[in-house]
């Protein structure tokens, strides 16, 4: 995001008759941080504040943004993801002549095999697995059509994870172009949606999800589970972006849209065993509070998660473990920062590599810290472990 989102949060606040204390404390940015971003003497401003700015203002959070914020990978991450993009990227290689064919079926159960991996996080096993796997999908042709769609949909929402964004793209868009039908389509868009929301890119995020929500919506009287959860976390998607970019009746729509098919299903469903399409009430109240988390509402995160059946959720669950960032959030905008920090050692316990790759975790550390005269052992560790810069 560049000093130009400066200029723009200096038009529109000049346009609606504030001064910079003003604009402060309808806000709660503080002056300082508005000076600056005006001034161009910071490069760079969090979504989330621009979102905090546009909210005062008025106006979409992407009139202020004005170019997707992408928090690209790290480059020890780009070095250990290196064989998957190039799995991703280039054409396979080809066959020699003593090289035994893949098969549909093997291919078929070695993904059997490897989808624990993407679900418990093991992502270092799965950056020496996958670039293989990738290879002999793509060898089989037409007739390995469905397994590779659900190898690649599983490689996109990998890189997403680990923010490598243009192998995120070319894998779900490769699905997408693959995809069967319109269910099968709508797999891959939510995660198409998920991306568009970690770039930034609000309101393509927001159009995508609605098109496709509009594309899948059920018949309620004869809905599927399946249907119901496809169609659910495609209006938890709309809402995600809405609310990021300071529509908060649009957010509103959808997530009451989204919790009418939890109470249609009545249980958390996982269509066809996809870990990535796992849907009903808990996920939805899981969103709720991220969504007071967005609007910066910490009381409201903190009592919605005490509404929620934790013992339901897997460990490894990455909205579990999103839902305990954003508690952990909430505990330090209110001051318990022994909570908020249990919360991290609580995400780092059960899922040790997914923890690292989130700058949220990062960001909620370093405001942790701030307020602290001393730091115990704990957490410079912690800092270690989810890369806080020195």
């Amino acid at each position: 995001m560049s000093t130009a989102a400066g200029q723009r949060v200096k038009e529109v606040r000049k346009r609606r008759g504030l001064t910079q204390t003003e604009l402060a404390k309808a806000s709660g940015v503080s002056i300082s941080a508005i000076r600056k971003l005006e001034q161009g003497e910071r490069e760079t401003a969090r979504l989330e504040t621009l979102r905090k700015l546009a909210q005062a203002l008025r106006v979409p959070t992407m009139r202020l943004a004005g170019e997707p914020n992408e928090e690209d990978a790290s480059a020890d991450t780009v070095d250990r993801w290196r064989a998957v993009r190039e799995a991703l990227e280039h054409s396979p290689i080809a066959l020699g002549m003593d090289d035994e064919p893949p098969t549909a079926s093997g291919v078929r159960a070695a993904l059997r095999e490897t989808e624990p991996l993407f679900s418990g996080d093991h992502f270092a096993a799965l950056s020496v697995m996958l670039p293989a796997l990738l290879r002999d999908a793509d060898a089989l042709g037409s007739e390995g059509r469905s397994v590779r769609v659900r190898l690649l949909q599983l490689a996109g929402w990998l890189m997403v994870q680990t923010r490598q964004f243009t192998a995120a793209e070319t894998a779900l868009e490769r699905a997408l172009d693959d995809a069967a039908d319109r269910m099968e389509g709508a797999a891959t868009a939510n995660t198409l949606c998920w991306l568009r929301l970690r770039q930034g890119e609000l309101s393509k995020a927001y159009d995508l999800a609605v098109k496709w929500a509009d594309e899948t919506e059920p018949r309620m009287s004869r809905a599927t589970p399946a249907e119901l959860a496809t169609w659910g976390w495609l209006l938890l998607r709309a809402s995600a972006a809405a609310v990021r970019n300071s529509q908060p009746g649009e957010a509103e729509d959808a997530l009451k849209l989204a919790s009418a098919a939890a109470v249609a299903l009545g249980r958390e469903h996982t269509p066809d065993g996809d870990f990535l399409r796992t849907f009903g009430p808990t996920t939805v109240k899981l969103k709720a509070a991220e969504n007071a988390g967005v609007i910066d509402r910490p009381d409201m995160v903190l009592r919605l998660a005490g509404r929620i059946p934790f013992s339901s959720l897997k460990p490894t669950s990455n909205n579990r473990n999103r839902h305990l960032l954003d508690v952990a959030d909430a505990y330090v905008k209110t001051g318990n920062y022994a909570d908020a920090f249990g919360k991290l050692e609580q995400i780092h316990a059960d899922s040790r590599e997914w923890l690292p790759n989130q700058r949220y975790a990062r960001d909620i550390l370093r405001r942790l810290i701030d307020r602290r005269r001393t730091l115990t052992a704990e957490m410079r560790a912690m800092a270690d472990v989810v890369g806080l810069p020195l």
